[in-house]
């Protein structure tokens, strides 16, 4: 999946590195469970965020997939 250069660089801007998210929902069978925290490691070309779960996962958000929300 393309993802337009703008999004990438909006998704950039919103998810710094040290960002704290919440997962609400995520389409694979190695996911942490809904509401796991974790932290922004960046995002990538594709718009995915890149995350290190709390509970030692790091799957990332994929971008139209995948969704979690910024949290304090």
């Amino acid at each position: 999946m393309f993802v337009k250069r703008e999004i990438v660089e909006r998704l950039r801007k919103q998810y710094l590195v040290g960002t704290r998210v919440e997962l609400v929902r995520m389409n694979d069978e190695q996911a942490p469970p809904i509401g796991t925290r974790g932290t922004v490691t960046g995002v990538d070309d594709l718009g995915s965020i890149m995350v290190s779960w709390d509970n030692g996962g790091s799957l990332s958000v994929v971008y139209g997939e995948d969704l979690c929300k910024k949290i304090d």
